[in-house]
């Protein structure tokens, strides 16, 4: 007889409480192998595929494409023993107790206390020969339409929660994919449309009485997924860390032209971004005192032994930080390889959350969407970031004379606990002198 066991949704580790279903990979009555992957989730970090511990067919599945669980919530029952391909009249085999398969945070060999737990009001479970129905997916508003371009869950439950029809909106992102600002207009449309014929089917009830005013509901978005992490991330910086910013003006003349040279010479190419990080490896070889954490219960500050350097990556689900790990070990080629890995990676979802967490110290490049200057907040629990503005063309003395160059603005936000001005100064100078004149950097190899 088949043994029905039920799978929860694991710890997926950094911390994580909860994940949203984005989709299901199996349907009530497949046939599953031990370590299949069954269900794909997005956390605040990064999308990521659900393997199962057990092997047998699936009974029953908890929570809609959408739907957010906690950790610890049923996923889905499995029935172990049936379909193993067990000769007639032979004891089912059940399923290895441990698959030795490891997801972030998570074996998939469960304690022996917590193997069973039944809970026949919510699984609705049948027997394997005549599986119940799996939940439907979610489906197009307009079911004989053609297919809506919609990629994103969250795009989808936007939609849903404020009633927009898909089918009628017409997407503003690559080959008509719907996105969320999208959904965002039309929910806002509909709601000017409606408040239109409200007023003009009570004008005459409205005249008696004095004009109320006018009320500004707005659009509400959950503060969750990437932009609560994120928020949540900014909020506990800006609490703890009391941070100051310097700022330089850097002629990048030099530094474009030997990266141009660099990428005519026939060899792998080398992006500008892993150039400004190879710099920032060099800086804090010689001003350590910046890759460094504050133990605030201990009242130490700990400097780290290695820079694993974190990038701002812009992408449809928000901003992420990739690490690049061991970044003081990587040439510039290797960097930018690294680099542009992690940002394909982070621009399809699929970043780990290992690849998410453990930086020491971040690049941010925010001169890609065209402005000058920023004051960065540090990445907490790191001690400093560089920001990078836009490279420009602007009047600057250049031996004595005046010369159209191509100017940078550099700004620097630092942990007045870690050091004082005279350091970071110190690192933010010594950056400037290597975009100015790229052999300084040669001499720190």
């Amino acid at each position: 007889m088949a043994v029905v066991r039920e799978f929860t949704l694991p710890d997926l580790g950094e911390g994580l409480t909860e994940a949203q279903v984005v989709r299901w990979l199996v349907a009530v009555g497949d046939v599953v192998v031990v370590d299949q992957p069954v269900v794909e989730v997005e956390t605040a970090k990064a999308m990521v595929e659900v393997p199962c511990p057990y092997g047998g067919v699936v009974t029953a599945r908890f929570g809609e494409e959408g739907t957010e669980l906690p950790v610890g919530a049923p996923l889905l029952t499995v029935a172990v023993g049936e379909r193993d391909g067990s000769a007639a009249g032979e004891e089912p085999k059940p399923a290895p107790e441990g698959s030795g398969n490891v997801l972030v945070g998570y074996g998939t060999q469960a304690p022996a206390a917590r193997r069973r737990r039944v809970r026949p009001q919510r699984t609705g479970r049948t027997e394997p020969k005549a599986p119940a129905p799996a939940p439907a997916p979610l489906a197009d508003p307009n079911p004989g339409s053609a297919a809506i371009a919609v990629i994103s869950p969250l795009v989808r439950r936007l939609a849903r929660e404020h009633g927009v029809d898909l089918a009628g909106v017409r997407g503003s992102g690559p080959d008509g994919l719907i996105l969320r600002v999208d959904v965002e207009q039309a929910a806002r449309a509909a709601r000017s449309a409606g408040s239109v014929a409200a007023e003009a089917k009570d004008t005459a009830g409205r005249a008696a009485r004095p004009a109320p005013r006018q009320a500004a509901e707005g659009l509400r978005v959950p503060l969750r997924g990437v932009r609560g992490a994120v928020a949540e991330k900014l909020s506990r910086s800006r609490r703890e860390i009391p941070d100051a910013t310097c700022w330089v003006d850097a002629d990048a003349t030099e530094l474009l032209e030997a990266r141009r040279a660099m990428n005519a010479s026939g060899g792998a190419k080398v992006s500008l971004l892993a150039l400004l990080a190879r710099i920032c490896t060099a800086a804090l070889a010689k001003y350590p005192e910046l890759n460094a954490t504050v133990d605030v219960e201990a009242g130490e500050i700990v400097r780290l032994p290695g820079v694993h350097l974190g990038f701002a990556a812009q992408t449809e689900r928000g901003l992420v930080v990739p690490v690049v790990r061991d970044a003081h070990a990587r040439n510039a080629v290797e960097l930018s390889v690294e680099m542009a890995r992690l940002t394909e990676a982070a621009r399809a979802g699929k970043l780990s959350p290992a690849e998410l967490t453990g930086g020491t110290f971040t690049l941010n490049n925010y001169g890609v969407f065209g402005v000058d200057g920023s004051t960065p907040i540090i990445n907490h629990p790191e001690a400093a970031m560089l920001g990078v503005g836009r490279i420009a063309p602007k009047p600057w003395v250049h031996r004595g004379e005046l010369a159209v160059r191509q100017v940078v603005q550099l700004s620097f936000t630092f942990d007045h606990r870690v050091c004082d001005g005279g350091t970071a100064g110190g690192f933010l100078r010594y950056v400037a002198d290597c975009v100015e004149q790229p052999a300084v950097l040669l001499r720190s190899i």
